[in-house]
């Protein structure tokens, strides 16, 4: 399946961004630095995330990781049933997929990697780090009014392949559930056995005395009897009106 090459593309980019990111930005010696690219509104921040997103965790150390290979295997089986369906809802998929791979690599091999844990106990490495908005929170707000408030996530190339794709499959999904009940439809329609001649319609080799005898309400034995009877009727009649002057002149005499 071709849709797998993309999310291949978007794992081995992910994952050489972050070891990028492992080698020259992350924190030396207790030293955390950020290097700006637009201004303050994007910049490369290094940062470890060690549950889903915005930090979220819950259960014993590994449940996030399990819970993420789990999902990361359901997506992998609908791309699998959905292979040859409507190509922009497969590569949505496939960014779904590859970003899931990438985040799932962190997660599964960078505590032993990088030496600060143990096997499915690792950290998603985030660098990206984009300022949204920032400022005081309105007074009506009840319980931040007033609070001053910063929305700067900080993402990776996995998760914004997995940005993409929910944002393509959102987009695509309309489109691909018409052309798949078209498809089904399409090939009910082929499966089904040709239609049937209409009932009263004659086929190749037919006659045509089903309708007249019918109609008659006689089989083809009853009328050819009934023909013969006629036959005989005429002969009679012609014999007795040949007969009738000898009778007569019989009976002068």
């Amino acid at each position: 399946m071709r849709v797998l090459w993309l999310s291949a593309v978007v794992v081995l980019l992910d994952q050489a961004t972050k070891a990028a990111v492992l080698q020259f930005i992350a924190p030396r010696g207790g030293m955390a630095h950020s290097i700006p690219l637009v201004g303050d509104w994007l910049r490369l921040t290094f940062t470890e995330n060690p549950g889903m997103a915005f930090g979220i965790t819950f259960g014993p150390p590994g449940t996030v990781t399990i819970l993420s290979v789990i999902a990361t295997c359901g997506v992998a089986a609908y791309i699998y049933l959905v292979r040859n369906a409507y190509a922009p809802f497969r590569w949505s998929l496939g960014l779904i997929f590859g970003g899931a791979i990438g985040n799932v690599i962190d997660r599964v091999f960078y505590g032993v990697l990088l030496d600060y844990g143990t096997w499915f106990t690792g950290h998603v490495v985030d660098f990206i780090h984009v300022s949204l908005w920032k400022g005081f929170i309105p007074n009506a707000v009840p319980l931040f009014g007033g609070a001053y408030m910063e929305l700067f996530p900080i993402w990776n190339v996995a998760d914004m392949a997995i940005v993409l794709g929910v944002v393509g499959v959102l987009l695509f999904h309309r489109t691909f559930h018409e052309r798949r009940l078209a498809d089904r439809d399409g090939q009910q329609a082929a499966a089904s056995p040709e239609g049937e001649p209409a009932s009263g319609s004659m086929k190749e080799g037919d006659t045509d005395w089903p309708a007249s005898s019918t109609a008659e309400g006689m089989s083809p034995e009853s009328s050819s009897e009934v023909d013969q009877n006629e036959g005989a009727q005429e002969d009679v009649s012609v014999s007795s009106e040949e007969d009738w002057p000898f009778e007569d002149r019989s009976k002068k005499e």
